[in-house]
């Protein structure tokens, strides 16, 4: 046990924060020392147990000021960018030949792993529920004597924001709407094996029934088991890095695993996962906002959205991310941010009020009461029969949101100290949680009531069409439509701006304000990833690349399940022993 340092004042803590007038933004950016180029990390406030370690951040990197600068982690960087770039050509250079081979990754995970990702998925919600309701939600993160950085509201806007991206506006209306349909037409059996989508057994020619589990099945997907992913990240690196001392890189969450290898390759081996997974993940997500801003263009304009229309916006769009990076906090992506959560609440209230407006009121608390009733049996890996909707949704899914899970979970680490971790579990399980439920209740509901009016328009368009079949039917269909156009593409922007600042975090071995050049380089190759993935089989390479690097990640994050139950096992014994233990 090592006392740490006194908290400092509230006072300075609150002069301080003023200075940095975007909190979610510098939340993530963390604050440099101008003599070490190092993060620093505030110090555990009250008597904690400080893990010490011989490590210092930074000293295994490679630093060069001319004639380009770089500080990079060695091997991490070296491994993760020799990959990529290795990608990237091969997939460029062969579409062809490796498109039936993305299709057939894609159908061996999902089909072969399902069960392995859903158990997974319900591990980590349990894991979460559990430490809610254990007296280790008592403790605080950040040292018993930690006051949280930022207040309620502003923490739960910020908690917001990490709940809003691209797959809700992709999925907010194709979703609900295909599980709607696919459950009215009930199962389909093809010698003896079921060939629909339809969740569980549908419910075949009830209209009712079928809105309720469609709805269910989405809210599932975007609700307590995504967020759960995002938490157990989020809390891993919170407590080893904000109440352990140790630097904010995943292979710290090990520490209680592997002691000090982890500075060693097993360490290694964890970011370079981390990285592999963030990127693919985003690539992803700006392929698939890509497929849909085309798609809108040529709904708005006429413009044909063919390979290279596509090809020519995700360079367009990560031209203007680089220039995101170049000008910085202030003048680039903070302004963005505002923007894009602005349009995104006007979009919503505008769907609520010229939409269907009680029904969608009513089908929130509807669509919550059938999420709660319908739980078990869409979490249930084994004995079903419902594959298509099992491997092409689900799996898909829990793979998507755990490549996703560093990128988010370090944001929601880095705005989250000062809280306990029931407070922290609760909020985000439930804040996210339920503004996805709005959303897709909201967007997805609209579309099946204007279908079930005798509108086929949206059912028969294309995925990335669905969206604006839907804004069709309200008024100022043109103006809806280009608000929704640039709320993808801002989504483009500020997802591919923060996750090139995460993965170059874990690629530098943990510093943050690393040299302009790496982000700028991290930025550029997720553009091109998603370039290669969309001309080497389309959406299906995209979903391959997300479910193959989410697999490995998986058992990173089962791992970081056992290591925070451990570490907060241990940091309630030293405050015991220190007279300090929370209340429960």
């Amino acid at each position: 046990m090592s006392q740490t340092s006194p908290p400092e004042d509230p006072d300075d803590r609150t002069a301080e924060n003023a200075k940095h007038p975007d909190p979610a933004r510098e939340a993530i950016a963390g604050h440099q020392d101008p003599e070490t180029s190092v993060e620093a990390l505030p110090q555990p406030e009250g008597c904690t147990e400080i893990i010490k370690t011989s490590y210092s951040v930074g000293q295994d990197n490679i630093e060069r000021a001319h004639p380009v600068a770089f500080d990079i982690h060695n091997p991490v960087f070296m491994i993760s960018a020799s990959v990529v770039v290795l990608f990237t050509a091969v997939t460029l250079l062969f579409p062809a030949q490796l498109g039936p081979l993305f299709d057939g990754l894609l159908g061996l995970v999902t089909s072969r792993f399902d069960w392995f990702f859903l158990l997974a998925g319900n591990i980590f919600v349990l894991v979460a529920i559990g430490l809610i309701l254990s007296p280790l939600g008592s403790i605080r993160l950040g040292g018993p004597d930690a006051t949280p950085d930022f207040n309620l509201t502003g923490w739960f806007a910020m908690l917001f924001a990490a709940g809003m991206g691209i797959g809700l506006m992709f999925y907010g209306v194709s979703e609900p709407l295909g599980h709607f349909t696919a459950a009215m037409d009930g199962p389909v059996l093809e010698n003896g094996v079921r060939t629909d989508w339809a969740p569980l057994n549908g419910a075949a020619g009830d209209e009712l029934a079928s809105r309720r589990l469609a709805m269910a099945a989405t809210i599932f997907h975007w609700g307590l088991h995504p967020w759960a992913i995002y938490a157990v990240v989020a809390l891993a690196l919170a407590l080893f890095s904000y109440s352990k001392g140790l630097p904010l890189t995943l292979r710290s969450v090990f520490y209680p695993l592997f002691g000090e290898r982890i500075w060693g390759w097993p360490g290694h081996v964890i970011d370079v996962l981390a990285v592999m997974a963030t990127l693919f993940g985003l690539a992803t997500s700006l392929g698939i906002g890509a497929e849909q801003a085309s798609a809108g263009f040529n709904f708005l304009f006429g413009w044909e959205a063919s390979a290279t229309s596509k090809v020519i916006l995700i360079i367009a769009i990560t031209v203007v991310a680089i220039g995101s990076v170049v000008l910085g906090v202030e003048k680039g992506v903070k302004r963005l941010s505002e923007l894009n959560m602005g349009l995104a609440l006007l979009l919503l209230l505008f769907v609520i009020a010229f939409g269907p407006t009680w029904q969608i009121i009513t089908g929130f608390f509807g669509n919550l009461g059938s999420y709660v009733e319908n739980i078990v049996p869409l979490s249930n890996p084994f004995g079903r029969t419902d594959d298509n909707f099992r491997h092409g949704w689900t799996t898909f899914y829990w793979a998507w949101w755990i490549s996703w899970s560093p990128f988010v979970g370090m944001f929601i680490a880095r705005v989250s100290r000062g809280r306990t971790v029931r407070q922290f579990l609760v909020a985000v399980l439930l804040v996210p949680s339920i503004i996805s439920v709005l959303w897709m209740t909201t967007f997805g509901g609209t579309a099946i009531s204007a279908t079930l009016g005798g509108f086929s328009g949206i059912a028969d368009a294309a995925l990335e069409l669905q969206l604006f079949q839907m804004l069709s039917q309200l008024p100022l269909t043109g103006i809806a439509s280009f608000v929704g156009i640039v709320l993808v593409i801002v989504f483009f922007v500020t997802s591919s701006d923060s996750g090139s600042l995460v993965i170059d975090t874990v690629a530098s071995g943990g510093k943050v304000h690393s040299p302009l050049p790496q982000r700028v380089f991290w930025c550029s190759f997720e553009g091109l990833v998603a370039i290669a993935l969309l001309l080497g089989g389309g959406l299906t390479s995209l979903q391959a690349m997300a479910v193959s690097t989410g697999l490995p990640f998986t058992i990173v994050l089962l791992g970081a399940c056992w290591a925070i139950i451990t570490g907060l096992i241990n940091e309630r014994k030293a405050l015991s022993r220190d007279n300090q233990i929370p209340a429960s």
